[in-house]
């Protein structure tokens, strides 16, 4: 019995990862495609991207902040407080940036985009939009995965400037000047390093997007159905982004 349980888990899970890939696909291939639904980007990208502006400048400012603080208490007593702006700098734009901001926005807009789909669907308006010959996909899925790969990376890139700031104006107060700190960047980030710091919010953010797009799609069970739908959808793709990242860490330091 606990075997055949595990059974149809296991199918259930790799249908759904079909599934979703599936999906993935269909997207990945309809931002080329007409009609572009430009109106319907602008007004993703403002609710995606803008609004988690507030967020992830927080998120960065905080993080820069302590961890200023951190490397200082352990790089005082060996006299190499010169190096902290690098040490903030290549933490926060190879991983911190990236993975902190990608978690900040999948809390964020994860749950949402899980949420309004998913009302959509145990509504029957997406059943409607079928009846009318809408293609769900072009018209729900790909706005907001068009929004998501431009609004991440640009998202990443406010978290770790302000990071570096927020850094700053912890060291500032041990006596480092502003030229010892952007100075020690050069020691410690290579060319590939900023490479890294792009190109992995771009991944984080399809994934966000298609995770919440699949649960919303997949929602039944009326608004108790939302809810626990926008609970999975967070938890998924946060572990997912976790994991990612590791991989694309590994990948990157292969071809370094």
């Amino acid at each position: 019995m606990q075997l055949a349980s595990v059974d149809r888990a296991a199918i259930r899970f790799l249908a759904e990862l079909q599934d979703f890939f599936a999906l993935s696909g269909q997207a990945l291939r309809r931002i080329f495609q007409r009609p572009y639904y430009y109106r319907d980007f602008a007004i993703q990208f403002d609710k995606l991207g803008f609004g988690s502006i507030v967020i992830c400048f927080l998120t960065g400012l905080f993080t820069g902040m302590v961890m200023a603080l951190q490397f200082m208490i352990q790089l005082k007593p060996f006299a190499a407080t010169s190096y902290i702006g690098g040490m903030v700098a290549v933490t926060m734009i190879k991983e911190l940036g990236p993975v902190l901001s990608a978690l900040m926005v999948a809390g964020r807009v994860g749950s949402a985009i899980t949420a309004e789909l998913g009302t959509m669907v145990v509504t029957e308006q997406v059943d409607a939009m079928r009846v009318e010959g809408t293609d769900i996909i072009q018209r729900l899925v790909t706005p907001r995965l068009k929004a998501m790969l431009l609004a991440m990376p640009l998202l990443t890139i406010m978290t770790d400037a302000v990071s570096l700031l927020g850094g700053y104006l912890i060291a500032a107060g041990y006596g480092i000047s502003p030229t010892m700190y952007l100075s020690s960047f050069t020691q410690f980030l290579f060319p590939i390093d900023y490479f890294e710091g792009l190109i992995k919010p771009l991944a984080f953010g399809g994934l966000i997007t298609m995770i919440a797009c699949h649960t919303g799609l997949t929602t039944s069970g009326g608004a108790e159905g939302v809810g626990a739908a926008a609970k999975r959808a967070v938890v998924v793709a946060s572990v997912t982004v976790l994991m990612v990242d590791f991989f694309l860490a590994k990948l990157i330091v292969v071809f370094r």
